[in-house]
């Protein structure tokens, strides 16, 4: 875990976001029990850093800081994150030219069944 910051963000007596920068896990261990060991995050460089009682964590906040929460703030921001509008891409309307267009280039020839050539299908017997 080279290079790493570990912030923690927390929420203080007055509902604002306190946010602290650690240089290294022994200090955290002195402010909050060390509970486990991430053993099952999706993103491998996660895996193996502690797992802290009453925090929610470790994720990635960029690719130098891990970042633990409060339940609360989890809670907070989360929800903040999900009334969050999805902008959606809006597709460009063909024109009837471009469709007739399409239309034809997928369009498949009929088979010509009257040029007399028997084509054997696998597993039938061949008359020839």
């Amino acid at each position: 875990m080279a290079n790493k910051t570990i912030r923690v963000v927390t929420r203080g007596a007055d509902g604002t976001m306190r946010t602290k920068d650690f240089e290294n896990f022994d200090s955290i261990s002195e402010l909050h029990d060390q509970v486990g060991i991430d053993d099952c995050s999706t993103d491998l460089s996660l895996r193996g850093l502690p797992i802290f009682k009453g925090l929610v964590g470790p994720m990635t906040e960029s690719k130098t800081v891990v970042r633990y929460e409060s339940p609360d703030v989890f809670e907070a921001l989360t929800k903040e994150w999900s009334k969050q509008k999805v902008r959606r891409r809006r597709r460009r309307k063909a024109t009837e030219a471009e469709v007739t267009e399409q239309e034809t280039a997928r369009s498949v020839p009929a088979p010509n069944f009257s040029t007399g050539v028997n084509i054997p299908t696998p597993g039938t017997p061949s008359t020839l």
